[in-house]
């Protein structure tokens, strides 16, 4: 019996370029899904704009400069 490592390959390459490309997507947007939950659960209520740039701060904020981008387009949005 292949692993479960060896069955999830073998399943992979049996996907066209287009599954894979919404596989990846889907799987985005639920990471994007998910950090914003964590985001609500911890804040006070947000709106959907600051919500997005929230997200976007923790997922990118790593990089210093896209770090700075994020934080003053923070600046600008409300609740």
């Amino acid at each position: 019996m292949p692993s479960v490592e060896t069955q999830y390959l073998l399943q992979i390459a049996k996907m066209t370029g287009a599954e894979k490309i919404a596989r990846s997507a889907a799987l985005f947007k639920w990471t994007r899904e998910m950090i914003a939950r964590q985001i609500e659960s911890t804040s006070r209520p947000l709106s959907a704009e600051r919500l997005k740039w929230e997200v976007a701060l923790r997922m990118y904020g790593g990089d210093p400069g896209t770090r700075s981008l994020i934080e003053r387009k923070l600046i600008d949005v409300s609740g």
